[in-house]
């Protein structure tokens, strides 16, 4: 499939630069058997029925960016990919030029690092005068806003970059549908009898790297750590044995459960902990989940080749479009989205 056919146009002034006031807030577009519908994030609960399964991904996100300079005084800017160990870390750098191995970086004026390796566009880095990386990005490091997000984070993004159920660190990026939830709403779903479970997928700075290929089929997805219980798998097995439906919060818990079904080839969903390159695209066969909370993606990402691929390429854009029309609140910070099924010969044209 050609990447060209997951655009959409996107006035600049809906991307959501701030959290709303209330995280239930949002608005909700309802793309259920009818058209597009309207609707609140409290109107979920009317949505969801009595012995569902709501799936959450608990992951927390780290504080992963981190300011400063190089040796030789140019700026530089440096995005914690993932923690490898006590001292090391694999990330991205930014800055006018690419720092050869060997060389240090002197970041918030208080942290030195050693670039030890490069792997593709991360560098391992290790710190040389602390011992422990995680506790040093909670004392200096910055949440980890996405690019798209035109200003400085501030103290309002360490608790609303953060979902309410955020356990087990790892993210430098949020799972955003989760953002939605506060105490309260989650409290009335269960009284209703709707269940909860968790996965965990530490979502990586790979999820906001452009896709540079035209033909999908080229494209390599990033890897990013995902974990199913056998808990959860025992909870999404009772859900379908009673009737009930599984819904993902997020496209990362939709790639979870898909990677604890499709990477095991099992006929149902068994245990996963590793490395997940789940790329879902139009024409997949979903496996376990039933209805999708997402919020809304980029032009061209996978993330909204993940949409269009579970609720259906022509059925989606034209939500898109009716979201933009009715001026609703894009990415991260924005609007949600509730999707049934589509069809699954409602493929983009070049399929």
């Amino acid at each position: 499939m050609r990447v060209a056919d997951f655009d959409y146009a996107l006035p600049g002034e809906l991307i959501a630069q701030r959290p709303l006031p209330e995280r239930a807030g949002a608005r909700l577009l309802v793309l259920e058997d009818a058209g597009p519908a309207d609707a609140r994030m409290r109107d979920i609960v009317g949505l969801l029925r009595p012995g569902d399964l709501l799936v959450l991904n608990d992951t927390r996100v780290i504080p992963a960016r981190l300011l400063g300079r190089k040796a030789t005084g140019g700026r530089v800017e440096v995005l914690v990919e993932r923690i490898e160990g006590p001292d090391t870390a694999l990330a991205l750098v930014r800055a006018s030029k690419s720092p050869p191995v060997g060389s240090r970086l002197w970041l918030e004026e208080a942290v030195e690092m050693e670039v030890i390796a490069r792997e593709g566009m991360f560098f391992r880095l290790r710190l040389r005068n602390r011992p422990d990386f995680l506790a040093t990005l909670r004392e200096h490091g910055h949440v980890p806003l996405p690019p798209y997000i035109e200003r400085p984070d501030s103290a309002e993004d360490q608790e609303r970059y953060q979902t309410v159920f955020a356990a087990r660190d790892g993210a430098v990026a949020a799972p955003t549908a989760g953002l939605h939830f506060d105490a309260p709403l989650l409290e009335a779903l269960k009284a209703q009898g709707v269940q909860v479970t968790t996965v965990t997928l530490h979502v990586g700075a790979g999820t906001f790297q452009p896709v540079k290929v035209e033909d999908t089929d080229e494209h390599r997805m990033h890897a990013e750590y995902a974990e199913v219980s056998a808990e959860t798998c025992a909870a999404i097995e009772a859900c379908k044995a009673r009737g009930g439906r599984v819904v993902a919060v997020g496209t990362t818990s939709m790639r979870s459960l898909e990677s604890a079904a499709v990477e095991r080839q099992a006929p149902v969903i068994r245990p996963f902990a590793g490395e997940t390159r789940l790329f879902i695209t139009p024409g997949f066969r979903f496996r376990v989940v039933d209805r999708l909370l997402t919020n809304f993606h980029l032009p061209q990402s996978t993330l909204l080749m993940l949409v269009t691929a579970f609720g259906g390429y022509r059925r989606v854009l034209a939500a898109y479009e009716h979201a933009v029309r009715q001026r609703y609140r894009f990415f991260s910070y924005g609007d949600a989205m509730w999707l049934a099924p589509g069809r699954p010969d409602d493929l983009p044209p070049s399929a």
